[in-house]
């Protein structure tokens, strides 16, 4: 029975995606940005530093250029305004004027504008603003979200695919995407929630992949190590994770029986190359770390692709344990019993 169907994910307090699941199918909230940061998202946060205005808010002959075609201070300082924003924060503002007065001033200085103010009418006749976001647009080949956004899905689904990185990170990884290619930035609930859905089917293909090997012989294998047999105190999986503790001839035997029980689920016939082998330790982590009975909850894709990656990963752990465990004993049994023998054989 899977957990859970509806997630909902706020961002300022918008409800988006529903029917969202976590990274690893279990229900929990997507709101992998803050209000905070879900709130900076395309605005400014504070005047920029001065490094910054001088990459960003500099104007060239050819910026003057195109300032110089519109009529009146207020629509040239606020025509520079609306590039340098675009610029800067990879989109527009509803609110052109919704700028650090150090932005204001420090293009009025390259625009020998007398009176910074006069801004404020920049917005008096609405069109005009529009036009300039038109003109600024074809100037600086802006494209749509809508052009590039299937080539966004792809990019999202092979990192997910790959990494396995959490939201944020792709989040903002495509953020850094959108901005190299000339794309103007969509609302941060749109991203969000293409990075959120996208991720989240890239790690359902990852549990239907490693789930399809199995034959449903080796499925009812695979899920009884996480059963508890009658009469006794552990589910093999639990007894598996535990490896040897005693370092004797009886815990010996007890590694090789290890062993051989893991190897006879046969996971290690499998070809796992198709998939990242930093996905598939990510998923024999879990279910190292994760207790039996949470992961018999899982739904059934999750569940086998969770103990196929953790016996896989077991099958090579037990078999260096054992060698290890071999080493030791060679190393205090044998060698150990040997040396004084040899002393006493070299004083007779």
């Amino acid at each position: 029975m899977e957990l859970a169907t509806v997630v909902r994910v706020r961002f300022g307090g918008l409800s988006l995606a529903p029917g969202l699941r976590g990274p690893y199918g279990v229900a929990v909230p997507v709101e992998f940005l803050s209000d905070e940061e879900s709130a900076r998202f395309g605005r400014y946060n504070g005047p920029p530093p001065r490094s910054e205005l001088d990459r960003f808010f500099f104007l060239d002959d050819a910026d003057k250029a195109q300032v110089a075609k519109r009529r009146g201070d207020h629509n040239r300082l606020g025509f520079a305004v609306q590039l340098a924003t675009v610029r800067y924060l990879g989109t527009f503002l509803a609110d052109p004027l919704d700028v650090p007065q150090k932005v204001v001033d420090y293009l009025s200085q390259q625009l020998d504008v007398a009176d910074p103010c006069c801004v404020k009418d920049y917005t008096r006749r609405a069109k005009t603003r529009f036009e300039h976001m038109w003109d600024i647009r074809e100037l600086e080949h802006l494209r749509d979200f809508a052009e590039v956004e299937a080539d966004l899905e792809a990019w999202v689904d092979a990192r997910a695919w790959t990494t396995g990185d959490g939201p944020k990170a792709i989040f903002y990884d495509a953020v850094a995407w959108l901005r190299q290619r000339g794309v103007l930035l969509p609302g941060v609930t749109s991203l969000a929630r293409l990075v959120a859905r996208v991720r989240d089917e890239a790690t359902r293909r990852l549990w239907t992949t490693l789930s399809g090997l199995l034959s449903p012989v080796q499925e009812r294998a695979v899920d009884n190590i996480v059963v508890v047999p009658e009469g006794a105190r552990a589910c093999d999986l639990e007894r598996w994770r535990k490896g040897p503790t005693r370092t004797s001839g009886p815990g010996m035997v007890k590694a090789l029986e290890r062993v051989a029980e893991i190897k006879a689920l046969g996971a290690g016939v499998f070809d796992l190359g198709g998939v990242p082998r930093r996905r598939l330790v990510e998923l024999a982590r879990y279910g190292m770390s994760s207790n039996a009975a949470l992961l018999r909850r899982h739904p059934s894709p999750r569940r086998l692709a969770t103990l196929l990656a953790t016996v896989a990963w077991l099958e090579s752990k037990a078999t260096d344990d054992a060698l290890e465990l071999l080493d030791v004993l060679m190393t205090t049994e044998l060698v150990g019993r040997a040396e004084p023998e040899a002393d006493k054989d070299g004083f007779r």
